[in-house]
């Protein structure tokens, strides 16, 4: 292919960073990132932030390679067929090859209450308002965490740790993803830090106050502040753009990445539905699916064919506070197997998890082509078989 190739990357988070570092491996591609905040964000730090131990960004210099422009704006939307992004001020960019690496964001489900009352985590402002926030309530006063996924037990472990009294009401059970061990181990943590914890089919939140949730088997519970972590959202961009998305916004693509509608376009991160089966959210996901998006690119330009994602899990490491952590080790499948790393040793590795996560940017930076992970190899095809399997074998009159 002759001439210069301009990719526009959509994002600079895990997966964007990595795509737009990984693009510059050929000379003949210009690589532009158009994200809405001039630093980068660490996610993994987002409950930090809230109990003041990290600022929560990153130099776009320590994390972006030499070759690649920043552009600051938010992107309005994706006119497809001129290649074109319209950016929120009015000026556009035009592209040949797009990356589509939007991430996510916090849910605002349609409990009441929620969008009025409800504090979030999920995003380098929403964290910054609820640390001014709890800070503004006097000493004592109570704060409610809903939600028992990472980000819920995060924040949760950060407030207590930092001397304010916390229930988290789980909605369900504990710390879902972890094994049954694991999660004994998170209770007696919570246990000594004086977290309430509240769970069971019963604490599903029907209502949220100024000063109080509401549970579904009729308990209330009194609070100053209530922090909504349940579930997650992704920006509409996609959509309203006219492409292809799954049932919760994520654009859709095949297992090479490439969206359903053009192949000019590529998605990486939280926002990418893969075959309609997207991978869980994290940022060791991000980073791979951003490097296998730009990957993709890449082997279109060199005009060979594109190979379908792989990717082996290893591990999702939860923080409990600054000095306990859990490690829980996984099988490739992403299912948690029954061996986790707890305490002080649990703590330096989800430190060095969290560090890792950004080093791999700067090393990619540096190093175009240089990110690795460990593949699977059968586990998604078996999926993609036994969802074929599965649909096939649906009657004619429920379809």
């Amino acid at each position: 292919m002759g001439g210069n190739t301009e990719v526009v990357v959509i994002g600079g988070g895990y997966a964007g960073v990595m795509a737009a570092n990984r693009l510059t491996a050929r000379d003949d591609v210009t690589v532009t990132v158009v994200n809405p905040r001039p630093s980068f964000v660490p996610r993994l730090r987002l409950h930090q932030v809230v109990g003041g131990s990290h600022s929560g960004t990153v130099r776009y210099e320590e994390v972006l390679a030499d070759r690649v422009r920043l552009v600051v704006d938010s992107v309005a939307r994706i006119d497809v067929h001129a290649r074109v992004v319209v950016l929120e001020s009015g000026a556009s960019v035009g592209y040949d090859r797009l990356v589509y690496a939007v991430g996510s964001t916090g849910a605002r489900p349609a409990v009441p209450g929620v969008a009025e009352h409800a504090h979030q985590v999920a995003e380098l402002e929403s964290a910054e308002r609820l640390k001014s926030a709890v800070a503004a309530l006097p000493a004592g006063v109570p704060v409610t965490v809903v939600g028992a996924g990472p980000t819920g037990i995060e924040t949760a472990a950060e407030l207590a740790e930092g001397g304010r009294p916390v229930t988290l009401v789980c909605g369900g059970v504990l710390g879902p993803y972890l094994h049954p061990r694991a999660r004994r181990s998170a209770a007696r943590r919570f246990a000594a830090l004086g977290v309430t914890v509240l769970d069971g089919p019963g604490t599903k939140v029907t209502e949220v106050t100024a000063r109080a949730v509401r549970l579904a088997d009729g308990r209330t519970v009194d609070g100053g502040l209530t922090v909504w972590t349940a579930g997650f959202g992704v920006p509409d961009l996609a959509a309203r753009s006219g492409l292809s998305t799954d049932a919760e916004g994520r654009l859709l693509t095949d297992e090479t990445l490439t969206s359903v509608d053009d192949e000019r376009i590529v998605a990486a991160g939280d926002c990418s539905a893969p075959s309609d089966l997207p991978f869980r959210m994290s940022a060791y996901v991000a980073g791979c699916l951003g490097a296998h998006a730009a990957d993709t690119v890449l082997a279109r330009l060199a005009g060979v064919r594109p190979e379908p994602v792989d990717m082996s899990f290893n591990a999702m490491c939860l923080s409990f506070g600054r000095r306990t952590a859990i490690f829980q080790i996984a099988h490739k499948d992403d299912r948690a197997m029954r061996i986790y790393v707890g305490g002080r040793a649990g703590a330096k590795l989800k430190e060095l998890a969290c560090t890792l996560s950004v080093k791999h940017l700067t090393e990619e930076a540096r190093e175009p082509g240089a990110h690795s992970w460990p593949k699977d190899g059968g586990h998604r095809p078996r999926l993609l078989r036994e969802r074929a399997v599965r649909t096939t074998d649906v009657p004619e009159h429920a379809a």
